[in-house]
């Protein structure tokens, strides 16, 4: 397919529109936007010749879902992207409005650009290309709580499982290699969080008249929460070994540069930087309930809360991995103070098979529209509802890729995505469709 001006500027026209809506599925005053959203894309679904288009909000966030029929004797894949997005921060943090797609040589910047509204633009293009009548039957899924561990998505496959039903799944939100060089999902980590709270004095009381016998809050919980990495930065918690190991390798000037770390920082862990960031558990905190430096006083602070995120691997699970937690937690925390471990989301890791007809089909289809093979990575972010359908649809198989590329700054300010890659995302799932039908034919 050779994508045309006409079919590129129809594809950024639909990006903007997505982008200028602030669909931040995480807080509750953006509930409008995600329900004026699906309305949007429900709209653009059926501009393109899609007869049979739902908005379905009864259970969450509002999903759409556009079916095409198969013509007789053809196999129908199911296209998947979601319109939810992360919060954007501080403005000052962006070179561009968040919210205002802008074009700056190959790169369309705004947020959710890259995760995952280039997706919806770019699955859009994808049937336009084919004027509403692709050769093989289509699904399309939007859903709207993606970034917040799409809660309800378990039991919207419970009851709208034959409105999605497909020989395989298409899941454009993962990430490519680098810039013109696409890229295949062969595992996803899970992730579940969890609040560890630590009381050590009933109430507040006086740092003159008990410090120096009995210790706060605060610093006992900085001390537990060190104690869930050794001195090199590897994960405590029992279970948290790799599970799997990878042979790609990372360019580590390259991943030092897209992570925007500072120049004296060194890394933690062992192991080759694919394992730790694919195959092994990290932990992070990522939010603290303490007293405000604004309103300290001369008080022993009696509670303190920190919010943990861990990332795990294929091999263990959510619960296994809280249960561990919950264990060191008890026997870690210093000084006899009390602890309590709050367990909160879970999402569970995925493994991909690969050598079926589908990833067959698309190594072919991408090959042909990059020009290059796709590389066979790990992710070490979730995509909570691939879980699901595949306990959903358990015969059906799987091709996790992206537009995303390591520049693209997903979930930090002056998100982007390039817009070759976009074009070629489209060339391909095009030939893609085409493949496909050759291959299950046999």
């Amino acid at each position: 397919m050779v994508f045309s001006t006409a079919a590129g500027d129809q594809l950024v026209a639909d990006l903007t529109h997505l982008v200028a809506l602030p669909t931040v599925g995480s807080q509750k005053n953006h509930d409008h936007d995600l329900a004026t959203s699906a309305s949007v894309i429900a709209q653009m679904w059926t501009d393109v010749g899609c007869k049979d288009v739902q908005v379905i909000d009864s259970l969450g966030a509002p999903a759409i879902v556009a079916r095409f029929p198969a013509p007789v004797g053809a196999p129908t894949l199911c296209f998947y992207a979601h319109h939810d997005v992360q919060p954007a921060g501080a403005g000052d943090d962006w070179d561009h409005p968040p919210f205002t797609l802008v074009r700056d040589s190959d790169r369309l910047y705004g947020r959710g650009s890259a995760d995952d509204k280039g997706a919806i633009a770019a699955h859009l293009a994808t049937l336009r290309a084919w004027e509403g009548q692709p050769p093989i039957g289509v699904v399309v899924l939007i859903e709207g709580e993606e970034e917040i561990g799409s809660p309800s998505m378990g039991q919207f496959l419970d009851q709208y499982a034959d409105l999605v039903k497909a020989d395989g799944f298409v899941i454009l939100d993962s990430g490519n290699w680098q810039v013109g060089q696409p890229a295949f999902t062969t595992t996803l980590r899970g992730v579940c969080d969890a609040i560890i709270e630590v009381r050590t004095l009933r109430q507040g009381v006086h740092s003159g008249q008990f410090g120096g016998v009995y210790p706060d809050a605060l610093t006992t919980l900085c001390r537990l929460v060190a104690t869930l990495h050794n001195e090199a930065g590897e994960v405590t918690l029992d279970g948290s070994g790799p599970a799997t190991s990878f042979n790609v390798e990372i360019d580590r000037d390259d991943l030092r540069k897209s992570a925007t770390v500072v120049d004296s920082l060194t890394e933690i862990g062992s192991g080759t930087l694919a394992d730790r960031l694919w195959a092994g558990v990290s932990v992070s905190v990522i939010g603290m309930d303490t007293v405000s430096i604004e309103e300290a006083s001369n008080t022993l602070i009696p509670s303190a809360r920190a919010k943990v995120s861990i990332r795990i691997p294929p091999g263990t699970t959510p619960t296994k991995i809280l249960d561990s937690l919950e264990n060191h937690c008890q026997t870690h925390v210093p000084w006899g103070a009390e602890v309590q471990v709050i367990r909160g989301a879970e999402a569970n890791p995925a493994m991909v098979d690969t050598g079926g007809p589908l990833v067959q089909a698309g190594m072919k289809a991408y090959k042909h529209a990059f020009g290059v093979d796709p590389v066979f990575i790990g992710q070490g972010g979730a995509i909570p509802l691939v879980n699901e359908l595949m306990k959903a649809f358990p015969q059906a198989e799987f091709l996790i890729t992206a537009i995303a590329d390591p520049g693209s700054h997903m979930h930090g300010p002056n998100e982007s995505v390039s817009f070759m890659d976009l074009c070629r995302t489209v060339s391909a799932q095009v030939a893609l469709m085409e493949e496909y039908c050759v291959v299950k034919s046999g």
